[in-house]
């Protein structure tokens, strides 16, 4: 942890001013081991592995943390040398590159650091939080970069002073967490007046849960982790096959896509822009079976409902972009960032 995340940080109880033990002599210090002791309320929050911890990783998002923690390095761009997360966090961000220089950015739900990587190149403070030990996955990943910051929180109690961050995304995360609408709301307080946001979130349609993952999910959120993954791998070398004919059949491949719950990128191979070979797509198939069947919580949002609480929640200029799913971007109203102030969200 870099002395310098003292700055925005705060007591998820009672947003207390945090004392760190040991304390560094310049903002630039990293300190690996230690504490936060708020002087507030006197609760301390450990800091391990240069991460400080203000939740237990034994929680809800426990297989997000086990999946990207065994393919960390899947989705980092720098690492793969493809632009597939660049792509797509310009797409439903809709930042320009030269805004971001010198911000304070927050990734709520960072996982491995797909996205911290693409954000840290443009100079930008870029802080990911994630409730699940991930962030462990995005520090062997993202070690010495000197604008990415990382900690484990919940997006419910988040450890930051009030209207600190000129920008906030949060790619398809907010679906996985038990409450969707506390959880957009929870962001609006750490944004500035006038600090930028942007949401990919599952859409639900009149068909949704007919969706073939929705149908087994009672079944393999209820198995064993571990188990879980161990059945992928071991139908994956019949399943990919099948997908890789089934999911091209023209008119009738996405209905194939609709009826089998296996996650198989047919249209990204080595031919097109995403650049990935089978090897690299019978791995994200395997990762994303895993990341479809697996978490306890799988929650689409309408656009209707997911608009109307982000408006209550201080967010002004909303508009849906082009891309798949359900993909938000709006900004906070100056009125809403004087209100977040007097009160903590859900209060």
């Amino acid at each position: 942890m870099r002395v310098k995340l003292l700055k925005i940080l705060a007591c998820p109880g009672c947003w207390g001013t945090l004392r760190c033990d040991p304390a560094g002599s310049s903002w630039e210090d990293d300190i690996d081991s230690g504490r936060l002791a708020c002087q507030d309320c006197q609760k301390a929050y450990p800091i391990v592995n240069g991460i400080p911890r203000f939740v237990s990783s034994d929680n809800y998002a426990s297989s997000f943390g086990l999946q990207w923690n065994l393919f960390k390095a899947e989705q980092i761009d720098s690492i793969n040398g493809f632009r597939l997360s660049e792509q797509r966090f310009y797409d439903e961000t809709g930042w320009p590159r030269e805004w971001m220089g010198g911000k304070w950015i927050l990734d709520a739900g960072c996982g491995a650091g797909r996205f911290l990587d693409v954000a840290a190149k443009e100079g930008c403070e870029v802080v990911g939080i994630d409730i699940s030990n991930a962030v462990d996955a995005a520090k062997a990943n993202l070690s010495g970069r000197s604008g990415v910051h990382l900690v484990q929180a919940s997006i419910y109690e988040l450890p930051f002073r009030t209207g600190v961050f000129d920008g906030c995304y949060c790619i398809g995360v907010i679906q996985h967490t038990p409450e969707p609408h506390r959880s957009l709301r929870s962001l609006s307080r750490i944004l500035k007046g006038g600090g930028r946001i942007a949401f990919f979130i599952y859409e639900r349609k009149p068909w949704t849960m007919l969706y073939s993952k929705y149908l087994v999910r009672p079944l393999t959120k209820r198995l064993n982790e571990k188990v879980l993954l161990a059945l992928i791998k071991g139908l994956m070398p019949i399943l990919f096959p099948i997908t890789e004919v089934t999911f091209r059949i023209p008119y009738l491949g996405r209905l194939f896509r609709f009826a089998i719950p296996v996650s198989n990128y047919v249209g990204c191979n080595s031919r097109t822009n995403g650049g990935l070979s089978l090897r690299q797509r019978y791995r994200w198939a395997v990762l994303d079976t895993f990341d479809m069947l697996a978490p306890q919580y799988d929650q689409p949002q309408t656009f209707q409902e997911t608009c109307e609480v982000l408006t209550s929640a201080g967010i002004v200029d909303l508009r849906r972009t082009a891309s798949y799913g359900l993909c938000l971007q709006g900004r906070k109203g100056k009125a809403a960032e004087q209100d977040g102030a007097r009160q903590p969200v859900g209060a």
